[in-house]
Parts: C-alpha cells; structure tokens; sequence
C-alpha cells in the first residue's frame, strides 16, 4: 500500500479483549489494513460501522446483547458495501451457518493463523466468499435440511436453470471447487465461472455459501446419516 492506496479498513467485533486485541495487533503492523475500532457485542459493531463505514467487519458469532448473526443481518441490509468476515470458535458450529444466511462473506475458527487471517480478509474485501469448500459442504449439510414437501426453487421448477448450471450447482454442493468442476464436467474453468455467474442471478443469492445452502434447502443434495452429501432429485 502506498500513500495513495489506503488500507482496508477493518472493525473487530468480539466479546472477549483478548481476542480483539490480538486481533487488531495481527492486522495494525501490516498497511494493507487499517483497523477503525473494536466492538464488544453485535449492537456496538452495527452502531460502529455506521459511524466509521468500515470495508470488512471480522465479526464474532456468539455474543452478547446482540449475537454475530443477527448484526451480520443488520450490516446486510443497512450497509450492503460492508463485507463481513464471520469468527467461531468451533468449526462445526450451526450458528455459521445461519450467520452466512443472513450475509456473511465467509467463515474463520479462531484459531486461523495470521497469514490466513489476512489472506482471507483481503479476498472478503473483493466480494469473494471465504470458506473452505469441503468445510462449507461439511457445515451445511449437518445443519440445513429441506422441509417436507419442500418445492425448489422457481429457477429450477421453471426451468430457468439450464442442465449444465444445474449440474454446477449441484457439485458445487457436494464441496467440489471451481477446478474440480472443471475436471468433472470437461470444461474449461472461464466455462465454469460463467455458469456460475448466471447461476447466481437466476437463484437470487449474492455467493457461493448462499448458493449451497439454497442447494440443500431445495432438496438439490441431501445429507447422509454419515455427514456427507448426496445428489438429491431436481425437478426441471
């Protein structure tokens, strides 16, 4: 970063000091980022964003007064240009899941090492999602299931979705990344990025966590007693 190039700035939401303060003392020596303040609960870190506009929250998920998610749903709808990063100090954990529901870029445990902090804040930044896709896959599958009875989504029952994004879609859910995808449908990876491009818009979801759970709440892929995945039926 140079003088004319500010750093990302970045707001630290956790209940616990310690963990803010290393945290912010991670990020403060690198001037790619420029932490703007901390927050010890949900309800402080909305009223911070507002007030300083920060471009990537790291937020905490299990908090008081107002818990990780339901800020997270806040920032969303209030400050859509605001990413942010979700924190759990446990990987399977279902509160993340919801968390990236409600608009979350992507997810972190606590224990991430400071190189993948940064990594991971700078692609939030961007409008990427962050989250491992067998962890994704793993996460979402253990705690989303499609109601009975259940209809697909509209794209899909009406057939919006072509065969090809649907088989996207559908391996995408199964924790295949976009090169994976490439390999088993014999595509090339542009081909795959445009699939995935559309099949955004068509579905209504804003990335690749939100696509995944629409995955499985439509029936798309089903959990096996294991943990895995499975594809489920497609009504096109």
């Amino acid at each position: 970063m140079t003088a004319a190039t500010p750093g990302i700035r970045v707001l630290i939401v956790d209940d616990q000091p310690l963990v803010r303060r290393g945290l912010s003392l991670i990020l403060s020596p690198d001037p790619a980022f420029e932490v703007v303040g901390e927050a010890e609960d949900g309800q402080q870190a909305v009223a911070l964003a507002h007030r300083l506009r920060p471009d990537v929250v790291v937020m905490d998920i299990r908090m008081p007064v107002l818990d990780g998610v339901a800020a997270t749903e806040e920032l969303a709808r209030t400050l859509p240009l605001c990413r942010v990063l979700a924190l759990s100090t446990f990987d399977m954990d279902e509160y993340v899941v919801a968390a990236l529901r409600a608009g979350a870029h992507g997810f972190l445990p606590k224990d991430v090492s400071p190189e993948d902090l940064a990594a991971a804040i700078r692609t939030v930044h961007t409008g990427e999602a962050v989250v491992a896709p067998r962890l994704l896959t793993r996460l979402i599958s253990a705690y989303v299931r499609a109601p009975l009875g259940a209809p697909p989504p509209p794209a899909v029952t009406t057939g919006e979705l072509t065969p090809r994004e649907v088989e996207v879609w559908r391996l995408m859910a199964t924790g295949l990344d976009n090169a994976g995808i490439a390999r088993s449908m014999d595509i090339s990876h542009s081909t795959v990025k445009n699939h995935i491009t559309s099949l955004f818009g068509k579905l209504d979801v804003r990335d690749r966590a939100q696509a995944v759970i629409a995955a499985y709440e439509s029936g798309l892929v089903t959990a096996r007693a294991g943990g895995g995945d499975q594809a489920g039926g497609v009504t096109g």
